[in-house]
């Protein structure tokens, strides 16, 4: 819940930050399918839905970014920002994020085809990663860029994979969690730039300040509605009890 309104004083540049963060008390980090993956309830099946779902979230993410790039004026905001396409799409040096992600879909015995034809792909997920590129293509750059700020919350739940997946989930190859290490120091060095280009911009009114807790708000229900549909899908499975399910094309 955001604070108070006392009249229409904008809050301090701290007071707005802390705001911000507050909004991580909805992270899907508490989503029900998340915490049962933290206690290690999830079947191989399950998780391999979530990997080959959560896939379809990954290859959009340089998408977004490019469509921020491309509505942004500002050169020195372009040349910080392009690294996070870089980030996942990878470069003659580095393996990007979307390979790292396919192999933590071979490292829960997904093969390449599984994750990357997307065949296991719910609707509910295509749905609100559409909506979440879609809103960074047609909204000022600005509101793009704080609607990014989930990843204010992002370290702990890949700190939590790297920590508890090798005894939750011992049959997960080790490599499949390279991305989660990668991420680790990513999203903070993004999360430094996002926030000062929100801070900066929302600040100047109580009103833009409120606008831009609604954005964040609407980038936490995406990952939230992803989680949904995940769980749904694996729903699905646990009732089937057939470990063939997730390969059957739906």
């Amino acid at each position: 819940m955001n604070a108070p309104v006392i009249g229409n004083t904008p809050w301090t540049r701290e007071e707005f930050e802390q705001q911000l963060r507050d909004k991580g008390r909805g992270y899907h980090i508490y989503h029900p399918f998340h915490v049962m993956m933290y206690e290690g309830k999830l079947s191989r099946e399950q998780l391999q839905c979530w990997v080959a779902n959560r896939f379809y979230y990954q290859i959009s993410i340089p998408q977004k970014d490019a469509a921020i790039m491309s509505n942004c004026p500002d050169k020195e905001i372009r040349k910080g920002w392009i690294q996070r396409i870089i980030d996942h799409d990878g470069d003659a040096n580095s393996v990007g994020g979307i390979e790292a992600w396919i192999q933590l879909g071979q490292a829960v015995d997904l093969s390449r085809e599984d994750v990357t034809s997307l065949k296991f792909v719910t609707p509910g997920v295509r749905f609100a990663v559409d909506a979440y590129v879609n809103f960074a293509k047609q909204r000022p750059w600005q509101e793009a860029v704080c609607s990014s700020l989930t990843e204010l919350f992002a370290p702990h739940i890949h700190q939590q994979r790297i920590s508890s997946w090798p005894s939750m989930y011992p049959w997960v190859k080790e490599e499949g969690l390279v991305y989660f290490k990668k991420r680790l120091t990513e999203a903070r060095r993004d999360v430094e730039q996002g926030l000062a280009v929100t801070l900066d911009y929302f600040s100047q009114t109580r009103e833009l300040q409120e606008k831009a807790l609604d954005i964040l708000q609407f980038k936490l229900d995406v990952l939230w509605v992803i989680a949904d549909a995940i769980m749904l899908a694996s729903t699905d499975i646990k009732v089937e009890n057939n470990v063939d399910y997730l390969r059957q094309p739906r």
